[in-house]
């Protein structure tokens, strides 16, 4: 558990997804309650445990469990923490309430990407959450934890199921996947390289574009990343994030050009893509750690560029 802004009483938790600091917990404590934003896999909940047994307290302690949205690296260990956390209350985007109280069709598309091996591996088991325990907040709405005050701003883009949450104590905002990755591995200095999630399957270029400015109009001092943790924002991220989310279009758009292995083509198009860019923005960073970050987000972001692509295309 670390706490990346001193004294801001959020603590990041690592998911252990994957490989360590690719998926970010985090805890945000108000006295003697915490929220959670967004939550790991079930395979997770030990690492929350053992940052819980650290604070002092335990699972009757979290108040709300937040998901910025219900792709399985974010959601995935709900079902779980809330079958622990009984005084807790489950937030999602009124989109994706429906998927927590009957997973069924979430995780069916998840097996469709991974496969049943990949996903048990990954998620282990997945199941439904009372209805009842469930709250939706609107775009602007907001929940107040003690004197600690939480506001919802519906950001598609990424997924339309998507919200990232403003915490008004500390004027910052958990981005979820909006803002794009930031992995501490790909940080020199000062310095991050951030680039977009495109990831299957409701990408959509125009929408995603003006989430990110909606964020960034509240001017948040820090923005707390899934992928991973706290970051300074600067203008030149923001902008970077934004053109290359043209040129993720403009890249999908020359591989279908080619028609054969359309998907296999755009990923290796936008790994050599985010390659380059990185090396470029970071110094003292090797080209071997550079390509392991950004080889599991081409494939995925290929997906779902390609499946963008086609039904926009039959639309």
């Amino acid at each position: 558990m670390q706490e990346f802004v001193k004294g801001s009483d959020v603590f990041t938790v690592d998911a252990l997804y994957y490989e360590p600091e690719l998926a970010a917990i985090h805890l945000i404590r108000e006295g003697d309650e915490l929220a959670i934003v967004d939550t790991g896999t079930q395979f997770s909940v030990p690492q929350i445990s053992s940052a819980l047994d650290a604070m002092g307290l335990g699972f009757d302690a979290v108040r709300f469990i937040i998901l910025t949205h219900i792709h399985l690296d974010h959601a995935g260990g709900a079902s779980a923490l809330m079958a622990l956390c009984d005084n807790a209350t489950l937030v999602v985007h009124a989109k994706g309430a429906r998927h927590m109280a009957e997973p069924g069709k979430l995780i069916a598309g998840t097996i469709a990407v991974y496969g049943e091996a990949e996903f048990r591996k990954l998620y282990g088991e997945i199941t439904s959450i009372s209805a009842e325990r469930i709250i939706s907040p609107g775009d602007g709405d907001r929940l107040s934890m003690g004197a600690r005050h939480f506001e919802f701003i519906d950001s598609p883009g990424h997924a339309n199921h998507h919200f990232c949450v403003l915490d008004h104590k500390t004027n910052s905002v958990f981005t979820g996947d909006t803002l794009g990755i930031a992995y501490q591995a790909l940080r020199d200095g000062d310095h991050a390289f951030v680039m977009p999630t495109t990831t299957p399957v409701q990408f959509n270029p125009d929408a995603l574009h003006a989430s990110i400015d909606k964020v960034m109009a509240r001017q948040p001092e820090t923005l707390y990343y899934t992928h991973y943790s706290a970051l300074q924002p600067n203008a030149q991220n923001i902008a970077g994030l934004h053109e290359q989310i043209d040129d993720y279009v403009m890249l999908t758009g020359q591989a279908a050009e080619r028609g054969d292995d359309f998907e296999a083509v755009l990923a290796a198009s936008l790994k050599q893509y985010a390659v380059r860019r990185a090396q470029n923005e970071l110094n003292n960073i090797d080209d071997a750690t550079i390509e392991h970050w950004v080889q599991l987000d081409s494939t995925l972001s290929a997906q779902g560029l390609a499946f963008w692509w086609q039904h926009r295309r039959a639309a």
